[in-house]
């Protein structure tokens, strides 16, 4: 009988530490969510520049109810940056896309936050995997493959991580089809 009563405190105590770190988790994520989004915007904001060639800048805007950011240069458009997310391998692939004003041409690509494998499919990470994305059509399906090479609509998934090169394209094929029609809409602002 003693054995069980033991049991039972035990799991008792358990369940108090879980709900006092739980909690004291989730006050510190409510705490720190304003910084944590401060942070991010100014990462986006930065990478402006990078994934548009020419662009001074980034201005916030709101285009088919999302927030989508034109890339300036002296006050006149050269682009655009849209941000993107879509489910990787392991867990959500946040992205940055680059495109030219009339998003016919990819201008860039930037991975914001990823959680995929730890030198495998994080490996989208690398300026010169994602360097492949660049010049390519804002028209065409982009597709992942092993073993070739980054020719035409084709990108060179990275080795041993074809499911998280799968995803980048995923995303930005999704991006541009639903965000490139309204941006050339928009685009004569």
């Amino acid at each position: 009988m003693e054995a069980k009563g033991n049991y039972i405190t035990q799991a008792w105590l358990v369940i108090l530490l879980a709900l006092c770190f739980g909690g004291g988790l989730a006050g510190l994520d409510a705490k720190l969510s304003g910084q944590i989004a401060a942070n991010k915007l100014a990462e986006t904001l930065g990478q402006v520049p990078a994934l548009v060639p020419g662009a001074d800048k980034g201005d916030e805007q709101i285009v088919d109810g999302q927030i989508v950011y034109r890339a300036v240069r002296g006050g006149e458009p050269v682009g655009w940056v849209i941000p993107a997310r879509g489910q990787g391998f392991a867990d959500k692939i946040e992205l940055l896309l680059g495109v030219d004003p009339a998003v016919q041409t990819i201008t860039g690509v930037y991975i914001l936050d990823q959680k995929e494998t730890p030198g495998l499919g994080n490996k989208i990470i690398e300026d010169e995997w994602r360097g492949q994305f660049v010049g390519k059509s804002a028209g065409s399906r982009l597709v992942a493959i092993t073993g070739g090479g980054a020719t035409g609509s084709r990108i060179d998934a990275v080795t041993g991580a074809t499911i998280s090169s799968e995803s980048v394209c995923n995303i930005v094929n999704a991006t541009l089809a639903k965000m490139r029609p309204a941006l050339t809409a928009a685009g004569g602002e």
